[in-house]
């Protein structure tokens, strides 16, 4: 009898170079995508840690009986901090107010000294930048506009654009405290 021959099994070159230039064309469409992805998630974490500065000062200005401003660009460009309006011109719109080595978060415990709630200075995620603006939150919740000193009611909502690499998103707020990302 002559021995049976069996066919070995295994995938021949062609399959095998099928399957490579296959892998290689999903990978050429998937790497420019992730980078794309990557970039959107930088930009909408910057847009929320801006709607959560926002939100937080507002809380604690009326949970503290205290008038709040946020700060954007503070100390310098892709910054945000919030400070507490202490009534004086000489420290509220002192130019170093934002300077954590002026005004150090944490403050001070002495509730005799102000300000007493400030906040630290938090920088945004790599490359993403924020208009200049400057909020001021009251103690019932509602907002205010700070211009060159100059505080003012907000006859519309105010608007807050966050950056980064070619693509917004934009923060809104009301004159009651309303705080919307889009």
């Amino acid at each position: 009898m002559y021995p049976v021959l069996r066919a070995q099994e295994g995938f021949t070159l062609t399959e095998m170079m099928l399957v490579v230039a296959f892998v290689g064309a999903l990978t050429a469409i998937a790497v420019p995508m992730t980078g794309e992805i990557r970039a959107s998630v930088k930009l909408n974490e910057a847009a929320r840690q801006v709607q959560g500065e926002l939100a937080g000062a507002r809380l604690r200005a009326v949970s503290s009986n205290r008038s709040l401003r946020v700060r954007t660009n503070c100390p310098s460009t892709g910054f945000v901090r919030t400070v507490e309006v202490v009534g004086t011109a000489a420290i509220d719109e002192a130019s170093n107010r934002c300077m954590q080595s002026a005004y150090p978060f944490p403050p001070d415990n002495d509730l005799m000294t102000r300000p007493n709630y400030d906040g630290p200075t938090r920088p945004l995620p790599d490359g993403a930048t924020v208009s200049t603006v400057n909020l001021q939150f009251q103690p019932d919740g509602t907002v205010l506009k700070v211009v060159a000193n100059v505080v003012t009611a907000l006859d519309a909502e105010q608007t807050i654009t966050i950056s980064r690499l070619g693509q917004s998103k934009t923060v809104k707020v009301n004159a009651a405290g309303k705080i919307k990302l889009q």
